[in-house]
């Protein structure tokens, strides 16, 4: 509730800025205005969010996979860790804006180079954190495994990937999160659809409303996927106890 009003509140503050005409409308619409063109433009955006989200869902799909699939290779082989390590790291200096329209040039204006920018955007924070997980451990289990006479491969099974999973699912709520950002510079780099391509699209005819109106979908199709990794994260890793910070109910 208190979250709420807040934002109620910069919402009626922000409304009556506009309305008062110390903002030029043009330039930053009224809320009012913005949840109008939401409505009035809802076909054309409607399209647009199906778009991105279809690359986003792609993107995420390939970005757990590939993340997964680094992360596990480095921590059972020092070989891969050592080769691989400094690379993944790197590869998140790279700057999205620079990167996207080589993707473009190179595959196309089709679906895939937007599921690739996707991907590399999500995949460094499922790597890192299933990475981090895979090792952190509880040294005292894994003693007793080693007792047991447990092979590498039941030791992996039973103990190292139970125990990542919830700073995997932490990992994967940060790309759900950030997933968006690599769509729409995809979009901006070369698109005939998207919510990124609606942006550039309103922002060329002066649809101010339009461009706050796609932005809103974004922010709440980014909300929306955090809070569904979220969700299955209570359901998967039902066996962490989750404590609430000091002060709170």
């Amino acid at each position: 509730m208190p979250a709420a009003g807040l934002v109620l509140a910069a919402l009626a503050a922000w409304e009556a800025i506009v309305r008062l005409g110390v903002v030029d409308q043009l330039l930053l619409p009224a809320p009012t205005q913005v949840l109008d063109a939401l409505w009035t433009d809802r076909a054309l955006l409607g399209e647009d969010l199906a778009v991105t989200l279809s690359e986003v869902l792609l993107g995420l799909a390939v970005a757990i996979a590939v993340g997964a699939a680094l992360a596990i290779g480095m921590h059972l082989s020092s070989l891969m860790r050592t080769t691989l390590r400094p690379l993944v790291t790197g590869s998140q200096a790279v700057p999205v804006p620079v990167i996207a329209p080589l993707f473009i040039l190179v595959l196309g204006f089709g679906l895939v180079p937007k599921v690739l920018m996707v991907a590399l955007v999500c995949f460094f924070p499922v790597t890192i954190n299933l990475y981090d997980g895979l090792r952190d451990v509880d040294p005292d289990a894994r003693k007793l495994l080693r007792s047991l006479d447990a092979t590498r491969w039941q030791a992996f099974r039973l103990l190292e990937a139970p125990s990542a999973l919830p700073a995997t699912f932490t990992g994967i709520k940060i790309a759900a999160a950030v997933a968006v950002i690599g769509a729409v510079f995809a979009e901006w780099a070369g698109a005939d659809q998207g919510l990124g391509h609606a942006l550039l699209t309103a922002n060329g005819q002066l649809e101010t409303a339009r461009a706050f109106a796609a932005t809103l979908l974004l922010f709440l199709l980014a909300v929306a996927l955090y809070g569904a990794f979220a969700a299955l994260e209570r359901r998967v890793v039902d066996w962490t106890p989750r404590s609430e910070p000091a002060g709170g109910p």
